[in-house]
Formats: C-alpha cells, sequence, structure tokens
C-alpha cells in the first residue's frame, strides 16, 4: 500500500484527486489544504509520495518543500499550471529536491481528469520507488555522496576493457535524463567550460511546457550556451541543446551538415523526448567513434538498449553510479545490459568527458 498525502489549496482539486486515488488498489489517501497542514501530515501520517501544488495561501509550496526535504525528506510531485511563472517555480521545485512534475491541465480539471489522473498515478507509483536519503536536496545529495560513490567508481574503472583516449576530430555527446534530470544536468553542464570541444544534445523527460525554462536556467548557469530545439539548428561545440518536452529530438543531415530536431514524438517510443530515438538517429548519421553516450538518472530504462549498441558498434558510454543517481533505473540498465564502458559518480563523469574529447 502506497500512502499518498495530497496537498492543494482547491477543494474540488483535493476531491478529483481523492477520486484518482481512489480508484486504484494500492493507495491510502490523506489531504492538505496548504504547507502548513501538509508539513503536520507528513510528520503524522508519514506517507510515502507528496504531491504539492506551488500556488497556497499561508505556505507556498516551495517553502513547504524545503522544510520538507528538512524535517522529514520524502519523494514529492510537484502539480504545476502551465504558466511561465509556474515552470521557473517548478524548476526550482526540482532543484530543492523534487522528485517529477506533472502539469494541471487547462480549463476545467474535472474535464480532463482521466488522462491528467492516469499521468499523475503513473508518476506517484514511480517516485515512491526512488530512494530520498537523508542528505536533502538533490544537489546536496550528490555532494554528500560523491565521496563514497568514488569506491564504485574505481572499481568500474578497474574492470573496464576500454583505455582513456582523446577522439580526433569532430563529435557529439548525447546526454539522456528522466527523474532527477534537471539538477543533475546542471552539475554536469555548469562543470564543462566553455570552449568544451563537442556539442551535447539532451533528451531530458519532461513536459514541453518546462524544457524551455530549463534551458534558459541552464544557459545562466554554465559557460556553455544552453538552447531548447524546436525547430532544425546546426550543432557546434560549446552549446548544449534540450529536446522540447512531448516531442522526440533527433540527430540529422540537412545540407551535408549535422542538425539537432525536434520532431512529433512515436508511439513506439515509451518516454519523451526519447534517449533512445536519440542515440539511434545519432547512430544514423555519424560514425559510433565520434559519438559517447552518458545515461543518468530516471526511471525505467530508455537509452539503455540503444547505449549499449553504440558502445557495441564502438562509440563510449557512460552510465552515471547508482550512489549519486536519484533513481538508478535508465543508467542501472545500461550496466545491467554490460553497455557501459565508465559507470561514474555525477561529479566526476564532467572530468570524464574532457578527457575523451579534443
Amino acid at each position: 500500500m502506497i500512502k499518498i498525502l495530497v496537498v492543494d489549496d482547491s477543494a474540488l482539486v483535493r476531491k478529483l484527486l481523492g477520486q484518482v486515488f481512489a480508484g486504484q488498489s494500492d493507495f491510502e489517501v490523506k489531504f492538505a489544504r496548504n504547507g502548513v497542514e501538509g508539513l503536520a501530515q507528513n510528520k503524522a501520517f508519514e506517507p510515502d509520495v507528496i504531491t504539492l501544488d506551488i500556488h497556497m495561501p499561508e505556505m507556498d509550496g516551495l517553502e513547504c518543500l524545503d522544510r520538507i526535504m528538512l524535517e522529514r525528506p520524502c519523494p514529492v510531485v510537484m502539480v504545476s499550471s502551465l504558466t511561465e511563472e509556474a515552470a521557473a517555480a517548478t524548476l526550482e521545485a526540482l532543484r530543492l529536491g523534487a522528485i517529477d512534475v506533472v502539469t494541471k491541465p487547462s480549463g476545467a480539471v474535472s474535464l480532463h481528469i482521466d488522462a491528467f489522473g492516469a499521468q499523475l498515478v503513473a508518476k506517484v507509483r514511480n517516485a515512491a520507488k526512488a530512494k530520498i536519503r537523508a542528505s536533502l536536496r538533490l544537489k546536496e545529495r550528490v555532494r554528500k555522496n560523491a565521496a563514497g560513490a568514488k569506491s564504485s567508481a574505481q572499481k568500474a574503472r578497474a574492470g573496464s576493457v576500454r583505455t582513456i583516449e582523446k577522439a580526433e576530430g569532430e563529435g557529439v555527446v548525447l546526454v539522456g535524463a528522466s527523474t532527477g534530470g534537471p539538477p543533475a544536468l546542471e552539475a554536469l553542464l555548469t562543470a564543462l567550460p566553455a570552449d568544451f570541444a563537442w556539442p551535447l544534445i539532451i533528451a531530458q523527460h519532461m513536459p514541453g511546457s518546462f524544457t524551455g525554462a530549463l534551458a534558459k536556467r541552464l544557459d545562466r548557469l554554465c559557460g556553455l550556451e544552453v538552447v531548447e530545439v524546436t525547430h532544425a539548428v546546426r550543432i557546434k561545440p560549446g552549446q548544449a541543446y534540450i529536446g522540447h518536452g512531448d516531442s522526440d529530438l533527433v540527430v540529422a543531415r540537412r545540407g551535408g551538415r549535422l542538425v539537432a530536431t525536434s520532431v512529433p514524438s512515436q508511439a513506439d517510443y515509451l518516454w519523451h523526448p526519447s534517449v533512445d530515438r536519440l542515440v539511434r538517429s545519432a547512430l544514423e548519421h555519424m560514425e559510433p567513434s565520434q559519438l559517447i553516450g552518458v545515461l543518468m538518472t530516471g526511471m525505467g530504462n530508455d537509452g539503455a538498449s540503444a547505449m549499449a549498441l553504440l558502445r557495441e558498434r564502438g562509440g563510449r558510454t557512460i552510465a552515471e553510479s547508482e550512489e549519486t543517481a536519484v533513481v538508478w533505473g535508465m543508467p542501472g540498465e545500461l550496466v545491467k545490459a554490460q553497455g557501459a564502458d565508465w559507470v561514474l559518480p555525477l561529479p566526476e563523469i564532467a572530468e570524464r568527458l574532457q578527457r575523451l574529447t579534443p
């Protein structure tokens, strides 16, 4: 039984979400009307997952989330509207430690409750599997576990059959992430220099209403130029390209030049932007030796089979280690498939990329 705490100031939303979870056999649900009540219920009810609205009276979602992560860390799924202001606040929530986000449908929630409810239930079930360590926020959790992760990284290095050799010429780094990805991407990109030799193309599972705000935030924080891909753009060194949410991101050639472009999602791929589709498209247009795959935190297995294929054909691959991943689903599946050349804690991935590229 998964214990859920729904924190929302709208009586209608609380009622609708209660009906959504009541329709499942594995949920026990309690409610709170604002952040103050949410903190009290977090201690008394001890939920497995909390769904948290952002805009509430007395104590808003961000302040409540901050206190949750200080007082009793628990997986939190943010329930956000589609406004630009809400997108910025949601990214801050993910930085503070929220596991995932689900967007409220525009207009009357009750008219879209079936689709919205199915998405929420899936994300709550995934969040219940995440490990929230006592090291609090995501960035702090990464830093605290980095030292302990070094031993695992050393073992992975010792067992690797690949030597660390610099590639020559032009190439691309392909990055995949999902649950816990935004703060992990921040840690990765801020550690790379502005003149990093190869462009990075990033498939981060996220709704389309948030990927633009994510790209803008990362662009402000790091030396690389970070852009959201909404149309075909030529890829260049010193830049990172984030796929538009709800679509897929692929590598193609236009006029003989490599481009990253956004394309409609395909039902063959379960998550979007699809890491598998991104990697396979790159293999169609580039030599595997000119590709490096990086698979980071995330639920499920997106990217594992494609990056294993990349390694098999001569490309190089890095999986984030379990010690720093919020959810060791995607990188763990790559390791299980024997498709990772190196298994590294997040703080070491940027350094490795610099050693592998010109």
